[in-house]
């Protein structure tokens, strides 16, 4: 079967700019260079492979578990459903973290990445800023697997350790920063998030706040002289994680910066810094 047969099988399932993206993909190429290569013939097992890919995209499988692979900060990570798939809001996140740690931090930082997943924010900044060290945290082994392919992938020298926050660390830090979970138990979301991404990335409780309340009421003692921690947050959970940061911390100005939808989606605590 040749490439304009295998697109012709695939628009009867799937939007055709993901039957050339999924196809591109496979054979390696640009997805506006098919049309250059519409009569070539693709090996079988290749074919095989299309097809079950176009069914998974049908089944609303997300396009990047299909990939294997997703593009943060422009680095490519490797993703599945033992991870969560990064978003803009993240990126966000990551670029507000690396312009604070510049600005109030001269000598080399020590990071944690609380409920990293897949790796790309303390991988990111560990790029994108000068460390001393880095340690990359999750609860779940799975996660940590595909944490540990990134770091293999991108050079990375972070620290892997299996703990429920900061449960199994003992060290203290420049710079806190996560991206926990935050939807509550009982909140409406998109099907292809709920059947697909991991619930334990997910789900943080009746009100969302739960592990806000295990990383803050656990923050002192990790905390250097001056810190930064940076969250993302849900974005009608600004106040209550203002006034849990109150209720632990003391010494602090926090800031909510909002997203490029306007939508409030970070929360900067500054310890000692401002």
């Amino acid at each position: 079967m040749d490439v304009e047969n295998l697109l012709f099988f695939a628009k009867q399932h799937i939007h055709s700019d993901h039957a050339k993206l999924l196809l591109a993909e496979l054979l390696a190429l640009n997805p506006l260079e098919l049309l250059n290569h519409l009569h070539d013939e693709v090996p079988s097992e290749k074919i095989e492979i299309f097809k079950q890919e176009v069914i998974a995209l049908e089944n609303n499988k997300p396009l990047q578990y299909i990939f294997g692979h997703v593009n943060f900060y422009g680095n490519e990570f490797i993703v599945n459903e033992n991870v969560l798939i990064p978003r803009f809001e993240t990126e966000e996140l990551v670029e507000n973290t690396v312009k604070y740690i510049k600005q109030y931090f001269t000598k080399p930082v020590d990071i944690i990445d609380l409920g990293c997943g897949s790796g790309v924010i303390g991988i990111t900044l560990e790029k994108k800023v000068s460390t001393n060290s880095v340690d990359l945290i999750d609860i779940s082994p799975k996660a940590l697997e595909v944490t540990h392919k990134n770091c293999a992938k991108l050079n990375s020298k972070a620290t892997l350790i299996e703990s429920d926050m900061f449960e199994k660390v003992e060290k203290k830090y420049d710079v806190i920063i996560s991206n926990p979970p935050y939807i509550k138990t009982t909140e409406e979301i998109e099907d292809i998030v709920k059947n697909n991404e991991p619930h334990l990335a997910l789900y943080a409780g009746v009100d969302g706040l739960d592990c806000y309340k295990k990383i803050l009421g656990q923050a002192t003692n990790h905390m250097k002289d001056k810190c930064l921690i940076a969250f993302e947050i849900g974005m009608t959970q600004a106040n209550d994680i203002i006034a849990l940061a109150y209720k632990y911390l003391k010494d602090i100005q926090v800031e909510v910066k909002k997203d490029l939808s306007g939508k409030d989606r970070m929360l900067f605590i500054f310890h000692n810094l401002v």
